[in-house]
C-alpha cells in the first residue's frame, strides 16, 4: 500500500521510527519517507545508515504547527510516534509533557487535515487506559484528539494504535538491565515482585500499525494480543544468579498494566489476534467496526471483559523471552 507513495513519520529517528523505516523499505517502494524529529544528532546518525536520496530529514518539532504543514505537503500517510514517554520526568516536567503530547497531537492533527494526508496513524500506550501518571493522561487525551478528528473532516482518517512495554526501545527495563548486569551489578533493582507488564518487539509494534494501515476506517483504537511476564521472571531469565532488590514504586507506575479497561467493554470488539476499541463518540457517518478494511470480522466482548497484563492468559517463558531478544546469558558473565 505504500508503494509510490509519501510516508511521513513523527519522533522518526526513535527506536519505532528506525525500525519501521527499516521495514518498509524492505517491503515497498516508497516515493518519499520523511524523517521528523528534533534531535539534529540522531537524524545525522540515522541518514548514516538510510541514505537513499528519497529519505528526507526534516528537523521539526510538534509543538510548531507551521513546521508540520510544512513537512506535509504532498505526504499520504503520517505515523505519530513523537512523545514524551519517561514516566517519572513526566511528573517533575508535566508542562513540557503536555506541550508535547497534546498540544502536539493536535498540532499533528490539523497539519494533515489542511494537507489532505489521506491516514493518521497515532501511536498510543497502555497508560492510556486509566491512566494514574501524568503520561497516561496526555496519550489518553492524545487519543481522544486522534478519534474525534474523525468528525471534523471526510478526507483524512485517523486511528490509534495501542500496545505495551517495547523490549528493547530506548529507557525501557531490558537494556537498563542488561547495562546493570554488564556493569557488574551485586543486585537488580525491582519496583514490586507482583509487577507485570504487556511485552512486544519492536518488529511486531510495527508489523500491527503496517496492518493496522490497512484494516482501519478512521475512529478506531487498535490494540494487539501480546503476552505478559512479571518483571521478576525477566529479571532472573537475564540474571538467573543475581539477586533481587525492591526498591519501591515509581511516580506514576502501576502493578499491571491495562489495555482495554473493563468501562470500555461495551466498545470493545475481539479479532483473532487483536481487540478494537470502537469511538465513545457517534461519528459523522456510520462505520461498521466488526468488519474491518481487510474483511475481518470480529464479537463484542463480554461485559466486563477487561485486557490486563496481570490477568492475560499467555505469558511468555523465560526462554521465550530469551529468544525474542536473542540474549544469551553466559554472554553476560
Amino acid at each position: 500500500m505504500f508503494d509510490g507513495k509519501t510516508i511521513l513519520i513523527t519522533g522518526g529517528t526513535g527506536s519505532f521510527g528506525k525500525k519501521f523505516v527499516e521495514t518498509v523499505l524492505e517491503r515497498y517502494s516508497p516515493k518519499k519517507i520523511i524523517v521528523f524529529s528534533r534531535d539534529e544528532l540522531k537524524q545525522y546518525e540515522m541518514a548514516q545508515e538510510f541514505s537513499q536520496d528519497f529519505i528526507k530529514y526534516m528537523i521539526g518539532d510538534v509543538r510548531d504547527l507551521e513546521r508540520l504543514k510544512m513537512a506535509m505537503r504532498g505526504v499520504d500517510f503520517v505515523v505519530h510516534a513523537a512523545a514524551l514517554k519517561q514516566v517519572p520526568i513526566a511528573e517533575y516536567n508535566p508542562m513540557e509533557c503536555i506541550k508535547t503530547n497534546i498540544h502536539g497531537a493536535e498540532n499533528v492533527i490539523n497539519a494533515a487535515m489542511e494537507r489532505g494526508v489521506k491516514k493518521v496513524i497515532a501511536l498510543s500506550t497502555d497508560k492510556a487506559a486509566n491512566p494514574i501518571s501524568l503520561y497516561g493522561a496526555t496519550k489518553l487525551a492524545s487519543d481522544k484528539l486522534f478519534i474525534s478528528a474523525n468528525n471534523l473532516t471526510s478526507d483524512t482518517r485517523f486511528s490509534v494504535v495501542r500496545y505495551g512495554n517495547v523490549i528493547g526501545s530506548r529507557g525501557s527495563v531490558v537494556p537498563f538491565f542488561i547495562k546493570k548486569i554488564k556493569e557488574g551489578a551485586k543486585r537488580l533493582p525491582i519496583t514490586d515482585e507482583r509487577m507485570t507488564r504487556f511485552l512486544i518487539t519492536l518488529q511486531e509494534g510495527v508489523e500491527f500499525v503496517l496492518k493496522s494501515f490497512q484494516r482501519m476506517k478512521g475512529g478506531e483504537i487498535f490494540v494487539p494480543k501480546i503476552p505478559s511476564m512479571k518483571i521478576v521472571d525477566l529479571a532472573k531469565a537475564l540474571a538467573p544468579d543475581i539477586p533481587i532488590e525492591i526498591v519501591g514504586i515509581r511516580a506514576g507506575e502501576k502493578l499491571h498494566e491495562v489495555m482495554c479497561p473493563a468501562d470500555e467493554s461495551h466498545l470493545t470488539i475481539e479479532f483473532k489476534d487483536h481487540f478494537v476499541i470502537e469511538p465513545t463518540i457517534k461519528l459523522a457517518d456510520d462505520r461498521d467496526f466488526f468488519c474491518n478494511s481487510l474483511n475481518e470480522c470480529g464479537k463484542r466482548v463480554k461485559r466486563g471483559f477487561e485486557y490486563n497484563s496481570g490477568l492475560n492468559d499467555w505469558w511468555l517463558t523465560k526462554e521465550e523471552f530469551l529468544r525474542k531478544i536473542d540474549y544469551k546469558v553466559a554472554e553476560t558473565v
